[in-house]
């Protein structure tokens, strides 16, 4: 708490005025991204709630898996109108999904459609509910408003002056209970001074959490220009010597493909791939998503490029530095990485959070007789006083 004190007193005028005008810039939407935040965390317990499915057969352990090739063509055999243009390993049960499309760019989860089967009999699978549901609408609502980019780079700079909320509270914080222990809670005072004390004291407790929630909050909003940027960059020299060769007229094997990725990356397991394509990938390749075995490294994924033509791997390079950053940030940011127990704890800090917003917006609009900014005043006074040794 030394830090705290230790501030000079006009900055601490100009601190709580930051900390009061960022709060409010920023509490509408952050009340938003909380209370959508907690069915978030909660995703994969609800989704297993709300669209059940069906279960692949049991297995012995160490099972051969079926071939990536033979479900490609009994998808393509179902739908021949459509192209292929993903297969993705279920990473909670040996399911696999074979996913079609009519167009090259898909702008949403209505132009896909998914194919679910046994991953050890290749037995076709009942279609799980996908799109339109519930929790989309609300992880829509969480991450960008319903408004596309925009709404995404807006709840970024929302996160951002959240943060400069958090830092600029803190900081006021010494001030304001320089005469009273840590954390205290006068519980027989008038209704604004519990409040006030709630909030201090949430807002304290809480503050580490929220500044790990605001800053990967930041991260996760620019995903889009991110990727965008290692698309626009790192993509075009890559694929330099390619460049105006035909498309290949056979491709090669998906399943020599994930091998010769798996080969080149040991220490990584294939968790999908995608097929050659112009507009998100390249018309040459597969792009082979690969991420780490242990539990630390789970979370931090690495694409390979591998000849369409010959099965070859082409690069395995790891992803720049600002994108494994946004890998480590987006399990950070809904506590999806610890099971239960961790979810429940960022629950717990997410309801703190609600409350803290709640407190700090009546405390701005209901009426005292003394103005938080003349108590300011007259502490800053005090602490002039014992500086100047009067």
């Amino acid at each position: 708490m030394k830090i705290f004190h230790s501030i000079r007193p006009q900055a601490v005028r100009t601190w709580y005025r930051i900390h009061k005008w960022s709060s409010l810039i920023c509490t509408a939407f952050l009340l938003i991204a909380c209370i959508t935040g907690l069915p978030l965390v909660f995703m994969d317990e609800l989704i297993d709630l709300t669209q059940p499915h069906e279960h692949p057969v049991a297995t012995p352990a160490g099972a051969s898996l079926v071939s990536l090739d033979q479900l490609v063509r009994q998808t393509e055999t179902l739908y021949p109108s459509l192209h292929a243009y993903a297969v993705a390993l279920d990473d909670d049960e040996p399911r696999v999904f074979v996913t079609m499309t009519a167009t090259p760019n898909p702008k949403s989860a209505a132009d896909l459609h998914a194919v679910v089967y046994d991953a050890h009999t290749g037995k076709q699978l009942k279609q799980p509910q996908f799109g339109g549901s519930f929790l989309d609408a609300v992880f829509r609502l969480h991450r960008e408003l319903f408004l596309g980019l925009s709404g995404e780079l807006l709840m970024g700079a929302m996160s951002l002056s959240f943060v400069l909320s958090l830092i600029s509270g803190a900081l006021v914080y010494g001030p304001f209970m320089r005469r009273l222990d840590f954390g205290t809670y006068r519980s027989q005072a008038a209704a604004r001074v519990r409040w006030f004390d709630l909030h201090n004291l949430l807002g304290i407790v809480t503050l580490s959490w929220a500044l790990v929630i605001g800053l990967t909050g930041v991260m996760n909003a620019l995903a889009t220009p991110l990727f965008g940027l290692w698309r626009a960059q790192t993509m075009p020299a890559l694929l330099a010597p390619y460049r105006g060769q035909p498309v290949p007229q056979r491709f090669a094997s998906i399943d020599q493909a994930m091998a010769s990725a798996a080969k080149a990356l040991p220490y990584m397991e294939t968790t999908s791939v995608l097929f050659p394509n112009a507009v998100v990938g390249s018309s040459r390749h597969y792009i082979v998503w690969t991420r780490g075995k242990t539990p630390m490294t789970s979370r931090l994924f690495t694409p390979v490029l591998v000849d369409a033509s010959t099965g070859q791997v082409t690069v395995a390079k790891a992803l720049p530095w600002y994108l494994r950053l946004l890998e480590v940030c987006r399990p950070l940011h809904f506590g999806d990485y610890g099971g239960l127990p961790l979810k429940i704890l960022w629950a717990l800090f997410d309801v703190a959070i609600i409350m803290v917003l709640g407190s700090g917006l009546y405390l701005w609009v209901s009426r005292r007789r003394t103005p938080i900014e003349k108590e300011l005043d007259r502490l800053v006074a005090l602490k002039e006083e014992e500086s100047q040794g009067v």
